[in-house]
């Protein structure tokens, strides 16, 4: 039968002679959804949804939609191999070769003085399977330390912690297709209109098909998810297991539960069903602020349904007690026996492209190839006869936080970072960086040349990225599918596998000549063959998978031993476990508070999150101009009562403190939050706004299981930043280079936010804390960077300046469009020189603008990215009667990627709910 995966073109249509397309993977969440990529030479020129990947069907979130507008091959990019030889010293570009070189020579004196454990590899679910391979192998079999994590740490470890707590293997035991079968949904502590857009449109679609679906929401925040749920429990911040025990509870006191089924396929449920006597609706009220007759009715619906599916991911996973989060959810489902059939099951969504991929592989210091555990000496025979050394290491590794806190105290005394910027996205970045500065020697290997964590580096290599590889990946369903190179790296740029296997050959001569041919892979086809065999026997086995079959048959699912002609869709339904004695096992775990409480001096619950259209720290998304329109610059979002207390207003700089850092940011009113709680995007760093990031907040305490932080919790102060002067200037040109240019301008100011595309361009914002304004160099040299210095006669601009007031205003124009503006002292008029740049009217007279003798403009702001659609032109449209079908129809909004519907659907009803009451 011929299939998109059986035809010569899988691989490389021929489109046209120059032109051609390439099935590969999305690099973002773990949704794994498969994309075409049209590339003409070096150069991508258009993504879409691939129709016949089965895990997006064609759909693409905004991120996906925009992927060819982060292609660079420029200054944005790493290119070269760079290399200081002291601290003192800046770095230097030198050739590929030489940094090899240098690598092994700095790892193999490291080992010869301080011995193995005094190396660390901090690896990225952002690299392919074959990348965690080889890093892995490396790691363990020739450097001979269990120092290996991964970003993963932060995100899903508390989740693989649950699973095998429960279920007995890190192995999500639902499917996609379980959306569209399930008769409710318990998202809990999961943004997923927001995170994982393309499966929100599923769900979207599946309750339109299915009109007797039910959604419950658990979460703080009123969120484009909770917005459209049937039930939101408003819980507050880390008391989930106090909720779910509470419904529970309420399962066992009513006759919910399927005792057959706790009988035959469980053990350990008398010890938890004597702990949850305690947690009553009544008494989780309290706990949770949840009122006790939604706690009932939720438990009603999940145990009464035909099929309840759970949708779970950061809310429950970055916590101190996520790992009880994650058993305590999982418990729901054994209790009910909703697991194992369609349209049920607990099912953890992956926050990362490969972070599945990187835990078959053994990528964390707590996990070894095919789901083995360093600790059994069974497991480290095993694979160590796979990989064909003697022995591993039996000393305990060291998880991610562990890790740098040993750098910081001299225990590690190297450190390789691959594909991942802890300087930006590790919690309590004060001592984050105090350890990659204490550090005798940082590798840092990377595609963007923007993050915070190559200010660090003294060996910097250059790695190749999406779309410039070939290999695989998993993601959330373990559908294990082919990523494909569409261009050539540019520059010196290696694929991740090659680098780690290169320097492995030359460390190996250096300290064991004998495992130098380990790492002689001819392709990353071998990687994977060698890989695939050590998932063997396994619960994911998958030793059946090669190159050659996903090629011929597509994308497909574990477990996949020999002998099978398909992959696993559910697991468990035969009721089985991967267990000693085959039995789930509920797990006797009680409910703890957060790490960090409030108090009266930090009275503030903050929580951070993911926005739609970013990722992570932005160094690929900030990129493209579409994605920043939809929110352009980092602020803070509180209750309006807590503004008041705090004696901030809307749109102001407010100090926002925690017992570990602070940072400026401005303030944004949000109705959606309970009072005493306030949030934060997590993507802003020091690359883009004054002082350490949104994670100089955050706090690093610990899951005593899992090992991840408590990211989403910290108690805070807000209090207004007292900054009198401001100022704010926008150039048209290339975003990447113009925010290297300005980024020296974020260490000079009390306050500073690089805004980063939206208008086609880049832009800064600053505010100093003293009531004069900076002296005049600092202002003309501000100025100069935006090319709008005094010396500028080949470029038409006006000018009003009163710089001794710290008053400056100029305007550079081109065919009667700025082109860059500065507006320093007063910045009333920014929002109408932005909108006149961003395609609006221009005024009746640029000096009058300057002059401020306009009234007040305020621009309107992006929520349909694909086409470009406006909050102003959405109001318009509801105004003029149009329902939410109308605006589809007439404007567009929501028929691209559909990301943006949620919030159209609530501007529509919010408007509504406004006629009414007038």
């Amino acid at each position: 039968m011929d299939t998109p995966y059986s035809r010569a073109g899988a691989i490389a249509e021929e489109v046209s002679a120059a032109t051609r397309t390439v099935s590969s993977v999305c690099c973002y969440c773990g949704t794994g959804c498969g994309v075409r990529v049209q590339a003409q030479g070096n150069r991508v020129i258009a993504v879409s949804g691939d129709e016949s990947h089965p895990s997006n069907r064609g759909r693409l979130c905004s991120k996906g939609m925009q992927l060819a507008d982060t292609v660079r091959r420029d200054a944005a990019r790493v290119l070269r191999a760079q290399w200081r030889p002291s601290r003192d010293e800046a770095r230097a570009d030198i050739a590929l070769d030489q940094a090899l070189d240098i690598a092994a020579d700095r790892l193999a004196s490291v080992i010869a003085r301080h011995g193995p454990d005094a190396v660390g590899f901090y690896l990225s679910g952002q690299l392919l399977t074959e990348d965690y391979s080889v890093f892995n192998k490396l790691a363990r079999a020739l450097v001979g330390t269990n120092n290996v994590d991964t970003n993963s740490r932060l995100c899903m470890s508390s989740a693989v912690a649950g699973y095998k707590q429960t279920l007995g293997a890190d192995a999500p035991p639902a499917c996609y297709e379980d959306l569209e079968q399930a008769d409710t949904v318990f998202i809990a502590g999961a943004n997923v209109a927001y995170a994982h857009p393309v499966l929100f449109r599923r769900l979207e679609a599946a309750r339109q098909a299915r009109p007797h679906m039910r959604v419950i929401v658990v979460d703080p925040r009123r969120t484009d998810t909770a917005t459209g749920a049937d039930l939101h429990l408003p819980i507050l911040p880390g008391t989930d297991v106090a909720l779910f025990h509470a419904m529970l509870h309420v399962m066992v006191e009513e006759g919910l539960i399927d005792r057959g089924y706790i009988e035959n396929h469980t053990e350990g449920f008398a010890a938890l069903e004597g702990r949850i006597r305690a947690y009553s609706p009544a008494a989780a009220q309290e706990i949770c602020g949840v009122p006790a007759a939604d706690i009932v009715q939720a438990a009603r619906w999940f145990a009464r349904s035909p099929a309840t599916l759970s949708l779970y991911t950061m809310g429950l996973n970055q916590s101190s007690s996520g790992t009880a989060k994650n058993a305590a959810l999982i418990h729901l489902h054994l209790a009910t026996g909703q697991i194992g059939k369609p349209g049920a099951g607990p099912f953890s969504l992956t926050g990362q492209p490969n972070a599945m991929g990187g835990r078959e592989a053994g990528g964390m210091a707590t996990l070894l190839p095919g789901h083995r555990d360093p600790a059994n000496p069974d497991h480290r025979a095993d694979v160590a006869a796979l990989w064909g050394v003697e022995s591993l290491p039996a000393t305990p590794g060291l998880p991610a936080l562990e890790m740098f806190d040993a750098v910081l105290d001299g225990r590690i005394k190297a450190l390789w970072i691959v594909a991942t910027n802890p300087a930006q996205s590790m919690p309590d970045q004060a001592r984050v960086r105090a350890a990659l500065r204490q550090a005798e020697f940082v590798i840092v290997q990377d595609a963007y040349a923007g993050t915070e964590t190559l200010d660090y580096a003294d060996l910097v290599l250059p790695a190749a990225t999406w779309p410039e590889k070939d290999g695989t990946t998993t993601n959330s369903e373990r559908r294990i599918s082919r990523v494909r190179a569409a261009i050539e790296p540019p520059g010196d740029a290696r694929p991740d596998w090659r680098l780690a296997a290169d320097v492995a050959t030359r460390l190996a001569r250096r300290i064991a000549p004998g495992k130098a041919g380990h790492f002689a892979y001819a392709d990353e086809s071998a990687v994977f063959a060698e890989h695939a065999r050590t998932t063997a026997g396994r619960d994911l086995d998958y030793s059946a998978l090669t190159y050659a079959l996903l090629e011929r048959d597509g994308p497909q699912q574990w477990p996949y031993g020999l002998g099978a002609a398909t992959g696993t869709a559910r697991l468990y339904g035969d009721g089985r476990y991967p267990t000693p004695g085959g039995r789930a096992r509920f797990v006797d775990v009680d409910y703890l508070p957060v790490a960090e409480p409030v108090c009266a001096e930090y009275p503030l619950r903050l929580t951070t999150g993911r926005l739609r259209d970013h990722w992570h720290t932005m160094a690929r998304t900030a990129l493209s101009p579409t994605l920043t329109r939809h929110v352009e610059e980092p602020w803070l979002s509180m209750h309006p009562a807590d503004m008041a207390a705090a004696g901030v207003a809307e749109g102001e700089l407010a100090r926002v403190a925690s017992r570990r850092g602070h940072l400026v940011v401005g303030v944004r009113a949000d109705e959606g939050l309970r009072p005493g709680h306030a949030f934060l995007p997590m993507h802003w760093g020091s690359a883009f706004i004054a002082g350490q990031g949104v994670n100089a907040l955050t706090n690093p305490a610990r899951d005593p299981v899992s090992r991840q932080p408590e990211l989403k919790h910290s108690a805070v102060a807000v209090a207004p930043a007292g900054l009198p002067w401001q100022a704010a200037g926008w150039i048209r040109g290339d975003a990447a280079i113009l925010r290297q240019r300005l980024a020296p301008w974020l260490r000079r100011f009390s306050h500073a936010a690089l805004l980063p595309t939206a208008l086609g361009g880049g832009g800064i914002r600053v505010a100093l804390g003293e009531t004069r304004a900076p002296d005049v160099d600092t202002l003309q040299a501000l100025c100069a960077a935006l090319e709008l210095g005094s010396a500028m006669p080949a470029r038409p601009h006006a000018a009003y300046d009163d710089p001794h007031r710290g008053i400056v205003r100029r305007v550079a124009l081109a065919d009667r469009k700025p082109v860059a503006f500065f507006v320093a002292g007063d910045t009333r008029i920014v929002d109408a020189l932005s909108a006149w740049a961003d395609g609006g009217a221009g005024p009746a007279s640029v000096a009058g603008l300057l002059m401020g003798r306009t009234g007040p403009v305020e621009r309107a702001r992006t929520v349909c990215v694909c086409h470009g659609v406006t909050d102003r032109a959405i109001q318009a449209g509801i105004a003029a009667g149009l329902d939410l079908q109308g605006l589809r129809r007439t404007l567009r909004c929501g028929t691209g990627c559909g990301s943006c519907g949620p919030e159209v659907a609530r501007m529509v009803a919010r408007a509504h709910v406004h006629r009414q009451g007038s």
